[in-house]
């Protein structure tokens, strides 16, 4: 017997995970209304139907922008999908929204994902690790895992597909974009982003201004 779905349910279910309508009732009808089993479900069945998709073009998107409070920060984000319909989707252009805030919001974030940083940085990374006091009497192959574990943590930090999301600690933005492509039936791939902070490389003068008011006075 096919139990009855409250649509309230239906929609939160949706709104945690970015499935089809369809697809929420069922998984709660399988589930027997366990909301938590539900999830599971359509996560496990999301990534798989995304990682199908991970090799597919995408030509066409949108570039997002996002400017922070105060107008101190800007980011501007490249995202990607397959087809012009699905790049004038509302929620793709918001998935591009939160994804430039996500990148202002992330002071450690220089790529998109840790296939992208520079062997030669993995390798300062490295030597930066391997130079700390704390592992000098450490044996070797403990010093190994350590250096290991610390500098897959920093590339992590490093990378944006690797962060958790803002507004979904639970979810990182991996999962956030696997879950558009299972929701919007295309490829999704963040292309490129660029962060500017106001001020960013510039030498800031530094003005005495009792020498200032001084050196007038004296020319006076």
């Amino acid at each position: 017997m096919v139990i009855e779905i409250p649509a309230q349910s239906v929609k939160e279910l949706r709104n945690q995970t970015g499935a089809g309508m369809m697809d929420c009732k069922k998984a709660l009808q399988d589930s027997k209304g366990n909301m938590q089993s539900a999830i599971e479900t359509l996560r496990k069945k999301g990534l798989a139907s995304a990682d199908k998709k991970s090799n597919r073009i995408t030509a066409e998107g949108t570039i997002e922008s996002y400017i922070h409070v105060g107008s101190r920060i800007g980011v501007m984000v490249e995202l990607n999908c397959e087809t012009d319909f699905v790049a004038r989707r509302v929620e793709f252009h918001r998935l591009a929204k939160d994804i430039a805030m996500q990148v202002a919001a992330s002071p450690s974030v220089r790529y998109v994902s840790i296939d992208e940083i520079d062997e030669k940085i993995i390798l300062n990374e490295t030597k930066i690790e391997s130079g700390k006091e704390d592992l000098v009497h450490k044996s070797q192959l403990i010093k190994d895992n350590i250096i290991a574990a610390r500098i897959n943590k920093r590339l992590k930090e490093m990378s944006l597909m690797n962060q958790p999301f803002i507004k979904n600690q639970d979810v990182s933005i991996e999962q956030l974009v696997k879950q558009h492509i299972a929701l919007l039936g295309e490829n999704i791939k963040i292309r490129r982003f660029e962060k500017f902070i106001l001020g960013e490389g510039l030498e800031k003068k530094n003005n005495n201004f009792a020498s200032e008011v001084q050196k007038i006075i004296t020319q006076g």
